[in-house]
């Protein structure tokens, strides 16, 4: 069986999918994919030290930003750790707020077509037009895809629309939904208020500015054409470093990304049709109220 903790940032999955792991006895496999780094930690809110030694982690400080992981790749490093505890620990547990990295392990990924000659049309047209143009189309032709993506990424909202103009269907349709399964899946999602969501995402945000965000953004502005930089809590200072906004308005923009972002990782989890949404409000422990769902 493998047991997926998904849902917003903030909303409590590193305990709980430690709490299962402990309780089935088998490994955690991350796929966050700002995780992955190792230069970034602050900003991405990974298990601390305590909480990687409690239980084994994949996916967690394998490779620097100038060797950034994509989907394709993390199914191809992943399947092979998947299949590994399905052997060995006959249950799997993954977590993280990246949809798309954990259906490609769990789902499969197909093969995503590539238009070099309208890719080469849609890169001129952000040249001349800006990446508005492209957004307004992208967010008419295919408005659930435009939900799911950082619009302000124009690699992203350009590949987006180079597959849809290309194969005539959406870039998120080439997510297999049963083929390419390896064993039962089991989401878990943690079911807040939104109000109540918000603020553990203002929260945790103070604290990675008391911990000491600037500075670990600050270290990695080498890095900063990098896409891995090209995210929440990062992204937002080099106007700071440039002298273009002051530091309340970057810890603002950090908040409301991060709430713009969980809105997206929601409307993600409307796509699965049995997710099991637990009730942070119930007097019974998250831990055992998925202890309930345990086969």
């Amino acid at each position: 069986m493998i047991y997926c903790i998904q849902g917003p940032t903030a909303s409590g999955k590193t305990s709980l999918a430690i709490d299962l792991a402990l309780q089935i006895n088998t490994e955690i496999i991350s796929a966050d994919s700002r995780q992955f780094y190792r230069e970034m930690a602050i900003g991405t809110a990974k298990p601390n030290p305590d909480e990687l030694a409690t239980v084994q982690h994949h996916f967690i400080n394998n490779r620097s930003v100038a060797n950034p992981m994509n989907v394709a790749d993390f199914q191809a490093e992943g399947m092979k750790v998947l299949h590994d505890l399905l052997a060995r620990k006959s249950n799997a547990v993954v977590v993280g707020g990246s949809g798309q990295f954990i259906d490609s392990l769990v789902e499969g990924l197909d093969h995503v077509p590539v238009f070099p000659e309208i890719r080469s049309v849609l890169e001129e047209r952000l040249r001349n037009e800006g990446l508005s143009s492209l957004k307004h189309e992208l967010s008419e032709k295919d408005p659930f895809g435009a939900s799911q993506l950082d619009l302000n990424n124009p690699r992203r909202v350009l590949r987006a629309l180079e597959v849809l103009l290309g194969a005539g269907v959406p870039l998120w349709k080439f997510h297999r939904t049963n083929s390419g399964q390896h064993a039962s899946v089991k989401r878990f999602a943690i079911a807040w208020k939104r109000e109540d969501l918000y603020d553990r995402i203002n929260q945790r945000v103070d604290l990675m500015i008391q911990q000491g965000l600037e500075a670990e953004v600050r270290h990695l502005l080498p890095f900063i054409d990098s896409p891995p930089l090209n995210t929440v809590g990062y992204k937002e200072w080099l106007p700071y470093f440039e002298g273009k906004h002051d530091f309340s308005s970057v810890v603002d923009k950090i908040k409301q990304h991060s709430r713009n972002y969980a809105k997206r990782q929601i409307t993600w989890m409307n796509r699965y049709e049995n997710v099991i949404w637990l009730n942070p409000y119930d007097p019974m422990r998250l831990d055992d109220q998925v202890k309930q769902q345990l086969i």
